[in-house]
């Protein structure tokens, strides 16, 4: 069995809301929404992004986040923390790759670094 990345999904209270949010930080375009569910098709390659209506979010950390490189990621986390996002924090390795984790305006915490290959 081979299996592919198809979407990633959100829980929140507000589909709309939050996936509005999404796309314009990531130019996707609304291809699926109705009352609980709003899907986002980004550029070519990339998996979509899915925002479904709960009655309640669960607490805590999210146990699955996503991971954007930027050419240049101090701009673009100071767009997003512009744009709402709250940073979390800021992260290093030995080796000099560094990343900032951001949370959206529901709390779904994300990170930010420049691209790598590895």
């Amino acid at each position: 069995m081979s299996l592919t990345l198809n979407m990633v999904t959100f829980d929140t209270t507000d589909p709309r809301e939050l996936a509005a949010w999404w796309r314009d930080r990531t130019g996707a375009a609304v291809v699926h929404e109705d009352d609980g569910f709003v899907v986002l098709a980004p550029p070519a390659g990339l998996p979509a992004l899915g925002f479904q209506r709960v009655a309640d979010v669960a607490p805590g950390k999210n146990r699955v986040h996503l991971d954007l490189a930027a050419p240049d990621p101090a701009a673009a986390v100071a767009d997003l923390v512009a744009a709402g996002a709250t940073r979390v924090g800021d992260h290093g390795l030995a080796d000099g790759f560094t990343w900032t984790v951001l949370a959206d305006p529901h709390g779904n915490q994300f990170c930010v670094s420049a691209a790598h290959a590895d």
